[in-house]
């Protein structure tokens, strides 16, 4: 699908569009009985101007994937730190709605309230779409902590330097490993968030959400690479 007609395309636009969206983030709520839960992630192809979304679907009690899509399309905004969501979001969109299971949750591979603005790419892409979503990055940003202790399970506050305020957690998910930062995207606590990574973490340092949807973009991606294609496509694929 193409970048939709009204999306902000200069920093001015984009920045206004945050200051509309954030009043509407919704910081609190549970996972509940959903069984499906997603994982989004992209990749890129700057020099032809792609970018290539996945969707990754697993059964939240097995962490088997029951779903899965690709989305390509051209990328529809600049790189500016801070406004990464306008580049990502309408091929994730597509990825999202080329799926067969409509999960209840979605797994960023990024910030929610861990933002300047407190508007990162989960907590715009729950907004937007409606679904419970959190962020799960590698990364603090420009926020601080405080390491977490050396158990899986650990955590503490990753704050605003400017303000003190708390906009996540650094938490270990193995022990002696180096934290991820979780941070509440839309319709979810941040405790719920937390356990939610945990839950997703059984091996790794990295979700499985976000493990199976970077895995699968980047395969995509390399596929069109080799055949040579520009065009913008969505495809799903029912694993079940």
């Amino acid at each position: 699908m193409p970048i939709p007609a009204d999306w902000p395309t200069t920093e001015a636009e984009a920045l206004a569009e945050q200051e509309r969206l954030r009043p509407l983030v919704e910081p609190t709520g549970a996972i509940g009985d959903d069984r499906l839960i997603a994982g989004v992630d992209v990749a890129y192809d700057d020099e032809r101007d792609l970018v290539v979304a996945a969707a990754v679907v697993l059964d939240r009690a097995t962490l088997a994937v029951v779903d899965e899509a690709t989305a390509t399309g051209r990328i529809a905004f600049p790189y500016i730190p801070g406004l990464l969501a306008f580049r990502e979001i309408p091929a994730v969109l597509d990825a999202l709605d080329a799926l067969t299971h409509r999960p209840g949750t979605v797994v960023c591979d990024g910030y929610g309230l861990a933002h300047p603005r407190r508007l990162g790419l989960a907590s715009h892409l729950g907004v937007l779409t409606g679904l419970r979503t959190l962020g799960v990055a590698k990364t603090p940003f420009t926020f601080d902590h405080r390491p977490p202790g050396p158990d899986r399970g650990d955590r503490t506050p990753l704050t605003d330097p400017a303000t003190g305020e708390e906009v996540g957690s650094a938490v270990r998910t193995r022990a002696g490993v180096k934290p991820v930062f979780v941070s509440v995207g839309h319709r979810i606590g941040l405790t719920e968030a937390v356990g939610t990574t945990l839950a997703l973490t059984p091996h790794y340092r990295l979700p499985e959400t976000t493990r199976h949807a970077d895995s699968l973009c980047r395969r995509a991606l390399a596929a069109l690479t080799a055949a040579g294609t520009t065009g913008a496509t969505a495809v799903a694929s029912d694993v079940n």
